[in-house]
């Protein structure tokens, strides 16, 4: 985590809404370290989602939000922000097969910025299916998939609450979590609207 006392009162109040955020209770956040020589200053997160069952708990998706920031705006960002982030989650294999489902990890992001009013430009990224078979002692695992979403965007404002709670609700989502209330009243009255 790069907060150094002396980084601009612009990181430092991002930095804030970040902190300010409640996120849901599946998941389990914490401050890490984050990547260094990739912008002056930065802001990392990481999270799992992690839901009880049978009196134990259970990974079911794990993520990491990076904030970036450079007051040099590099050309390629458009603005002094830049958010990394990635997302993955188990699937069932047959649910890895589906070829849509790519498309559907990438609406899902979308979905859950717009669902925050996260406003953001310059988005990019990949949803990466992977399908496994295990063999010899992994054998007994069979088969598996998982759904890897890595994205980046630029926030078109310093607040940044809202750009960690949507992919803290993308990691939900992803591990088949159903969305929250603010995000199903919004798919309802998309619906309603026609």
């Amino acid at each position: 985590m790069t907060t150094q006392q002396n980084a601009p009162e612009e990181f430092q109040r991002a930095v804030e809404s970040i902190s300010s955020v409640a996120f849901r209770e599946e998941l389990t956040v914490r401050v890490i370290d984050s990547p260094s020589g990739v912008a002056p200053y930065s802001y990392a997160l990481a999270a799992d989602v992690l839901i009880a069952e049978h009196e134990h708990e259970s990974q079911h998706g794990t993520g990491r939000f990076i904030l970036l920031y450079d007051p040099e705006e590099p050309e390629s960002w458009g603005g002094s922000f830049r958010v990394v982030a990635y997302a993955q989650a188990p699937l069932e294999a047959d649910i890895g097969l589906d070829p849509f489902l790519a498309n559907v990890a990438w609406s899902w992001l979308v979905d859950a910025l717009a669902t925050r009013k996260a406003e953001y430009f310059n988005p990019s990224g990949t949803a990466t299916r992977i399908l496994s078979t295990g063999f010899g002692e992994l054998e007994d695992a069979g088969d598996g998939a998982q759904i890897e979403l890595r994205a980046s965007w630029s926030p078109a404002s310093s607040e940044m609450g809202d750009q960690a709670d949507a992919w803290g609700e993308l990691l939900c989502m992803l591990a088949g979590l159903p969305p929250t209330a603010e995000a199903v009243s919004l798919t309802a009255r998309r619906r309603e609207r026609g």
